[in-house]
């Protein structure tokens, strides 16, 4: 072998090393939306420590995304890594095989036993994908609206029922935008939202599961009785009103108050010509300890055929840090870090919602979890019921037996 062939050999190999070292990562997802933020913002910042590792971020558009996934999982072909969505469709993947058991992820201890729920086995002994994300419920209002009539953010239910009756008789503003068309609007952000104040968060949705409690008791009734003094406070043809009615009616300055979840963040800063805030949930009296939904709503897996499993854990390490958090969460507003570390945000409004779970206890939507497995299914029946409270077409007693019956049906803790 010549000396000249010989130092061709080594250079080829020197530079071959590192080509054959990087690992090419793809992510599955259904947030094709986030495909900029991913691109420009979280994969270079992941490449500043680890640039022998590729990362292309896959989506598929939000419809088709359960049934890309599932071929593509069948058929051997789906990418690194799995983005997941909550509770059983998550469960119903890592049950099947495709989802890697993360239990012992160094990064899981970065969260806590509700930030893991959505993405665990039923026992809790087994989480498959790492908490990105979550949305948080509460009340967005006008604060020039607010500041003109002299008004506080209320704490108290008393203050709450206070401040719409000022914005009522005043007669400038709708008090609260909120409809009951699409049904679904009245649960999340009416029952869902106020609830936990009454059943004590995880307290009383763990009881419900465990079948220690029903739907007929106090403090899951007590927010129906909430729920039907509202219609006073909602405008006219509320009946008929859609979400996206509710939504241009407070962005546009014609209501004062809006029930909500964070996600309307961004979108509502866009749209609103003037000031918001926002204010928790208010509690049943001055000095009760309070509590929110903070519900998860997005994590991210390994797909368990991965032939890049080192890599893929590589990076979901990096998603569980505090530096991912930051970034996320700041990068898309009203979708909060689950990541234990606090996360100081960059958006005021997005600020005041993240800044509750220093003063309340999290929980997430009590029909989410196991209870909305059979038929009827209980968080449909929810929607259901919270509209129907609310025109005032069934009585919070009512409603509340129908769906402790539905639920015995079918749920044995509940029989």
């Amino acid at each position: 072998m010549t000396k000249s062939f010989r130092t061709m050999l080594l250079a080829s190999t020197v530079l071959a090393g590192p080509v054959l070292a990087e690992t090419t990562l793809t992510i599955e997802s259904w947030r094709n939306d986030d495909l900029t933020i991913w691109q420009d913002v979280l994969i270079p910042a992941f490449n500043a420590q680890h640039p022998d590792i590729t990362v292309v971020f896959a989506p598929s558009a939000p419809t088709e995304y359960n049934a890309s996934l599932n071929s593509k999982l069948e058929a051997g072909s789906a990418g690194d890594l799995i983005t997941c969505r909550p509770f059983d469709a998550s469960l119903d993947l890592y049950t099947k095989g495709y989802l890697a058991d993360l239990t012992d992820l160094a990064a899981m201890a970065n969260f806590s036993p509700v930030a893991k729920s959505a993405w665990q086995t039923d026992d809790g002994k087994a989480t498959f994908c790492v908490p990105m994300a979550s949305v948080i419920h509460g009340f967005i209002y006008n604060a020039d609206a607010f500041a003109e009539l002299g008004l506080t953010p209320p704490k108290t239910n008393a203050e709450f029922y206070a401040a719409l009756d000022k914005i009522k008789e005043d007669g400038t503003y709708i008090p609260m935008a909120t409809g009951t068309n699409d049904q679904w609007e009245a649960a999340t952000m009416g029952y869902q939202n106020i609830g936990p104040n009454y059943w004590k968060g995880e307290e009383g949705r763990l009881a419900l599961i465990a079948g220690t409690q029903k739907l007929t008791d106090e403090p899951w009734v007590a927010p129906y009785r909430e729920l039907a003094k509202w219609k006073d406070y909602l405008g006219d043809g509320f009946e008929a009103q859609t979400y996206p009615d509710s939504q241009n009616l407070f962005t546009l300055g014609r209501a004062a108050i809006y029930p909500a979840g964070s996600w309307e963040i961004a979108g509502f800063n866009s749209q609103a010509g003037f000031k918001m805030g926002a204010f928790a949930p208010p509690v049943q009296a001055e000095g009760d300890t309070c509590y929110i939904s903070d519900h998860t709503d997005i994590a991210i897996g390994m797909n368990a055929a991965s032939p890049n499993a080192e890599a893929a854990k590589v990076f979901l390490e990096w998603v569980g840090s505090a530096e991912f958090a930051k970034l996320y969460a700041n990068a898309l507003p009203g979708f909060f870090s689950l990541n234990s570390t606090p996360v100081a945000m960059e958006d005021p409004l997005a600020q005041e919602f993240v800044s509750w779970r220093e003063t309340c206890q999290p929980t997430i939507r009590s029909t989410y979890q196991i209870l909305s497995r059979g038929t009827p299914n209980l968080e449909n029946e929810t929607w259901n019921a919270s509209a129907n409270v609310i025109k005032g077409t069934e009585t919070p007693e009512d409603a509340a037996k129908r769906l402790q019956d539905g639920l015995a049906s079918w749920y044995d803790p509940q029989k």
